[in-house]
């Protein structure tokens, strides 16, 4: 990335070391607060706000000072910059605005160096509520079935027991591929994760589970490449493996089960336990919340979203429902 102006660099290394947030976390914190000086830059010296010239725009050079001089009015230019100019849509705002926020509550509040916070009492962008895409328990069950008959592939007891645990356990892509071996207990009852925010949670196993890992781990490379001999999946060269080959090995099965055409990931197969847990397995949305290890009860609650056939039911136990023209006659005169 771009040599980050200083008072960037002290605010990442904030959310990173005392925050805990994940180096991803904080290098998209970074991206959004270089977007958005760049565009003030560009404003006050009348600079084009797009094309070449602003690509390579450097601003390492600004101080504290600049920092500290932003104006509500401009954060609400920028909010309209990257709506119309750059075509984001309100979640994506909704993102920008937050690292805004993030930036001047640390400088306003914890490190006072700032007088005034410009984002005070500017409201997120309202995101539009859909439901998040999963696939039915019958689909889920037609993945499995795509892994279990690919014979051609070395890995499908890996690749059989990674889709088991998306779909299972709802774990996050992070948290699957950071799995030591160190992390199971003996029995495979249970397994430790690390998830946002550095933040440790313990997964307990079912039934499908444990045959799954007890069928990779029969099969797992002994003798892993140097320091990757604790790590719980490994690719072909014998290392830990990467996010990037869980999505491909995921996009495969999809595709192989007919369901390429959804708009389905490695997210929408947590988006998959969840639902399942909660709509037909009845889990409490409290507990639903401790196993996907979100921090408020209100993530855990798109989940909570009423199914077609629940709706269809209810409207056949309307007292009403059978009642035809037939069968409700004439008033006899």
């Amino acid at each position: 990335m771009t040599q980050l102006p200083e008072f960037v660099s002290e605010f990442s290394q904030y959310i990173l070391v005392v925050r805990g947030r994940l180096p991803r976390t904080v290098e998209q914190y970074e991206i959004d607060l270089m977007l958005f000086f760049k565009f003030l830059r560009a404003k006050r010296e009348r600079l084009p706000l797009s094309g070449e010239e602003f690509d390579e725009m450097t601003i390492f050079d600004l101080d504290y000072d600049f920092a500290a001089s932003v104006k509500k009015s401009e954060v609400m230019e920028f909010l309209s910059f990257v709506a119309i100019d750059r075509d984001n849509h309100a979640r994506t705002r909704a993102r920008k605005l937050s690292s805004l926020k993030s930036f001047y509550r640390y400088y306003c509040g914890v490190a006072m160096r700032f007088k005034d916070n410009p984002t005070a009492n500017i409201d997120t962008p309202k995101i539009p509520k859909t439901l998040p895409k999963h696939l039915t328990a019958d689909e889920s069950i037609e993945l499995l079935r795509a892994v279990n008959s690919d014979d051609e592939s070395r890995f499908k007891e890996r690749n059989f027991c990674i889709i088991t645990l998306f779909l299972n356990c709802g774990m996050r892509l992070s948290e699957l591929v950071g799995l030591n071996l160190g992390d199971l207990d003996r029995d495979l009852r249970s397994l430790r994760v690390m998830g946002k925010g550095a933040k440790e949670r313990v997964i307990y196993l079912n039934d499908a589970c444990r045959a799954a890992l007890e069928n990779y781990i029969k099969v797992r490379e002994k003798n892993p490449q140097g320091g990757h001999r604790n790590a719980l999946f490994l690719s072909s060269r014998r290392t830990r493996i990467s996010k990037q080959m869980v999505q491909t090995v995921v996009y495969k099965y999809l595709d192989a089960a007919g369901f390429d055409n959804r708009g389905l990931s490695v997210h929408k197969l947590r988006h998959t336990a969840a639902t399942l847990m909660y709509q037909t397995g009845k889990v409490d949305i409290r507990v639903l919340k401790d196993i996907l290890g979100h921090e408020q009860l209100n993530t855990t609650q798109i989940y909570t979203h009423v199914s077609n056939s629940e709706m269809e039911r209810a409207m056949s136990q309307n007292p009403l429902a059978s009642l035809t023209e037939k069968k409700v006659g004439k008033n006899e005169s």
